[in-house]
C-alpha cells in the first residue's frame, strides 16, 4: 500500500455541526475530513464511506471555505455563543495543517466574536498558534486538552504513527499552563493489555500533575463497526500474542464489564494518589460564570 498523502479541496455547508446530545459541549467544528496520524483505533475512519473513500489516513478532505462559513454562522443573530469542539472527528492539528494554517483564522474569530471553545490534540503543532490562544483565554473560556495514551515511546509509534511523541504532548501541557486555558489529559483510549499497565498508568498520572492540569479524563477502547476488523487486522501483525485475549474480551463492542471495572479502580486509585480531577465541566463552568 502506498503513503502517498492525497489533498483535496471541498466545500462546507456549514462550519459548525449540532451534536445529537450536549457532552458537555453541543457543536463540533472539523476543518478536515480524514486524518494522518492513522491511530490503529480511530472510531471515525467510517466517516469516509461517505466520501467513497477507503483512504482514511492517506486521503485528507480539506474544508476551504471553513473560516468564511464559521463567521456567517458566529455573526447570526440565532448564535448564543456557546462553546464549540474543535476536532472532535479529525485532529485540527494533523500535519496538513502545518502548511495550509486555518486554525489561526478559527482562533481569530473566536477571538473576536468572544467565543468559547475546546481543543483536542495529538500534535505540538498547537504551539504555533499559542499567542492567539493565550489571547482567547484571556477573554473567554478555552480548554487545551492532549490525547496521551502511552508512556513508551515503542508502543506510541506503533499505534500512533503520525501523531506527536508523548514527550511533546506533556510539552504543550505544560506550556499551555502559563495562559488562562484550562488544560486536561485526554487518558483516551486506554488499550487493554498494551497501555493498561499500572506502571504506565502511574507515569502519565505523575506528569499530568507536574503539569498542573485541571483535569484528567479516562476511556477505554472501543471496537465498533470497520474499526474492529481494522483493530484485529492491526494486532494480527504487532501484537498476534493477544489476539485471541481480546477476542474473548471484545465480545461486544466495547471491554467485557469485569475488565473495566478493574481498570477504573486502578485508574481511580492512582487519580486519589496524585490529587487529579475528573471534572471536565469544573473549569468550564468557573471561566464561563465569570464572563
Amino acid at each position: 500500500m502506498g503513503t502517498e498523502i492525497k489533498y483535496k479541496e471541498i466545500n462546507a455547508q456549514s462550519a459548525l455541526i449540532k451534536l445529537k446530545r450536549k457532552i458537555p459541549y453541543g457543536w463540533d467544528l472539523n476543518i478536515y475530513r480524514g486524518c494522518q496520524h492513522g491511530c490503529c483505533y480511530c472510531y471515525a475512519t467510517y466517516s469516509h464511506g461517505y466520501l467513497n473513500s477507503g483512504e482514511f489516513s492517506r486521503e485528507i478532505f480539506i474544508k476551504t471555505n471553513i473560516a468564511e462559513e464559521l463567521e456567517r454562522e458566529l455573526n447570526s443573530p440565532s448564535w448564543k455563543g456557546e462553546v464549540i469542539n474543535i476536532g472532535g472527528v479529525t485532529d485540527s492539528y494533523q500535519p496538513a495543517e502545518e502548511k495550509l494554517r486555518l486554525m489561526p483564522q478559527i482562533l481569530k474569530l473566536l477571538i473576536k466574536y468572544k467565543n468559547p471553545a475546546i481543543i483536542s490534540t495529538k500534535s505540538s503543532l498547537v504551539l504555533r498558534d499559542y499567542d492567539l490562544i493565550d489571547q482567547l483565554s484571556r477573554i473567554t473560556y478555552i480548554n487545551i486538552a492532549t490525547t496521551i495514551t502511552t508512556i513508551d515511546e515503542s508502543i506510541r509509534r506503533k499505534i500512533e504513527p503520525g501523531a506527536s511523541s508523548t514527550a511533546m504532548r506533556f510539552a504543550v501541557l505544560r506550556e499551555f499552563r502559563k495562559t488562562n486555558a484550562s488544560i486536561g489529559l485526554h487518558l483516551m483510549p486506554i488499550i487493554p493489555y498494551i497501555t493498561d499497565s499500572e506502571q504506565n498508568f502511574d507515569s502519565m498520572f505523575s506528569r499530568a500533575k507536574e503539569c498542573g492540569v485541571d483535569y484528567l479524563l479516562p476511556g477505554t477502547l472501543y471496537l465498533r463497526g470497520n474499526i474492529r476488523t481494522t483493530f484485529f487486522e492491526f494486532l494480527g501483525s504487532e501484537y498476534p500474542e493477544k489476539y485471541d485475549l481480546y477476542s474473548a474480551l471484545y465480545k461486544t463492542g466495547g471491554a467485557n464489564k469485569e475488565y473495566k471495572n478493574e481498570l477504573y479502580l486502578k485508574v481511580n486509585r492512582l487519580r486519589k494518589k496524585y490529587g487529579l480531577s475528573n471534572s471536565y465541566m469544573k473549569p468550564m463552568r468557573e471561566k464561563l460564570n465569570q464572563s
